[in-house]
């Protein structure tokens, strides 16, 4: 019997061994062996989820409702789902055929990747954008094709940008809007000209509007809702950001039934289901959710207009983000990188931001700042920070 040891990493697929692990992750560690931490970092909401919510839950065990339910959802949440972004999005759906329940919006993220991609399909990518992307395209035998945005243009993309980094190769496009990490949104007149590259292209739109609800100076607009682009995108949602339900698990896609029918074969055999209970809660939320939402909505927008005005008047470039629950300010004048700036403000003054260059192209001389937290904490940050900055910047 052979004594030589196995190498593991050699055993692994080449397209796990190529991604890095995620750039968030790794302060969040370090912030959790730290005392007196202020935590900016985390992209969740900072309140519970609804009691109504969790009861319905709680009901929903209490009846013995613990069965798989249909692979695409309870068929009474998909129809809530479908009323829902009718009502409020202006984009129908039929829940028959055309929508899955997904574990998180983060599922349907993947699925709607493995479900259109072939070896050497290009995906563009608007960044900065969330870390899961471009490690999903590779992930998937995609490659993934950086747009950059930056700081000049609010961090919008234009079609223009779009179009010059397409190829024979290009397959999609992946939007999101309101943007993680920069809150920044995109009104209609600017999509319908994003819609006619792609229609003239033949690409599918990936639309991860995981944030929709959270828009604070304008309605959020849908990217199906524009004229041609309803059958050639998949949306991407779910619970958790709106309806303060991150640690529930529960998202949906919908797309014209080819794509969706294609995604919940893939879905069937990863994942089966999303979780029963958790369905019903989120049955819930969309039923009698809403005047929870509308009060973090305006805690949401008092707290973004305190720390843009506070970020300001310490000498941090910020732009006002029109949605999510992020600020991502410019950190350049310190010399700094964006790495260098939170490791040392992580160190110095116990709070924790990420560093904006995790979130791609873009990204580099910034950080990610999340005011999803009390107001007592954003007041202290501000405070910690300004007075990091202040040591180095005169």
């Amino acid at each position: 019997m052979s004594t030589m040891k196995t190498d593991h990493k050699t055993q692994l697929s080449e397209a796990v061994n190529s991604i890095k692990p995620s750039g968030i992750r790794r302060f969040f560690d370090l912030a959790s062996k730290m005392d007196n931490i202020i935590s900016l970092g985390v992209g969740e909401p900072d309140y519970s989820t609804p009691w109504n919510v969790r009861e319905a839950s709680i009901h929903s065990l209490e009846r013995g409702l613990t069965s798989y339910t249909a692979n695409a959802g309870m068929i009474e949440l998909r129809e809530a789902i479908a009323q829902y972004l009718e009502r409020r999005f202006d984009v129908s759906y039929n829940p028959e055929d055309e929508i899955v329940v997904t574990v998180g919006a983060s599922e349907g993220i993947d699925l709607a990747l493995r479900a259109i991609v072939n070896p050497g399909d290009e995906i563009l990518i608007v960044e900065p954008c969330f870390v899961s992307y471009a490690p999903l395209v590779s992930l998937v035998g995609g490659v993934p094709v950086s747009v950059p945005t930056s700081l000049d243009t609010n961090f919008e993309v234009t079609s223009k940008m779009i179009e010059e980094r397409i190829t024979d190769k290009t397959k999609a496009v992946m939007l999101s809007f309101p943007s993680n990490p920069t809150g920044s949104i995109m009104g209609e007149e600017a999509l319908a000209s994003i819609a006619r590259v792609v229609c003239e292209h033949d690409l599918v739109v990936l639309s991860d509007e995981i944030y929709a609800e959270l828009t604070y100076d304008t309605e959020h607009v849908s990217v199906p809702s524009i004229k041609g682009m309803r059958d050639r995108t998949i949306l991407i949602s779910g619970f958790s950001k709106a309806f303060a339900m991150t640690g529930w698990r529960v998202g949906y896609v919908t797309a014209p039934s080819t794509y969706a029918k294609a995604m919940l074969k893939i879905h069937q055999y990863s994942m089966m289901c999303a979780s029963t209970m958790a369905q019903y809660a989120a049955l819930e939320a969309l039923t009698n959710g809403r005047d929870e939402m509308e009060e973090m909505i305006t805690s949401y927008r008092q707290r973004r207009n305190y720390v843009v005005k506070s970020f300001r008047e310490i000498g941090l470039t910020c732009h006002n983000p029109g949605g999510a629950f992020y600020v991502f300010p410019s950190i350049i004048k310190t010399g700094f990188t964006s790495e260098q700036f939170a490791e040392k403000l992580l160190v110095e003054e116990r709070v924790a931001v990420v560093p904006g260059d995790v979130f791609g192209q873009g990204g580099e001389g910034h950080i990610r700042c999340s005011y999803a937290a009390s107001m007592n904490q954003l007041e202290e940050a501000v405070e910690r920070i300004d007075r990091f900055i202040n040591k180095r910047v005169k």
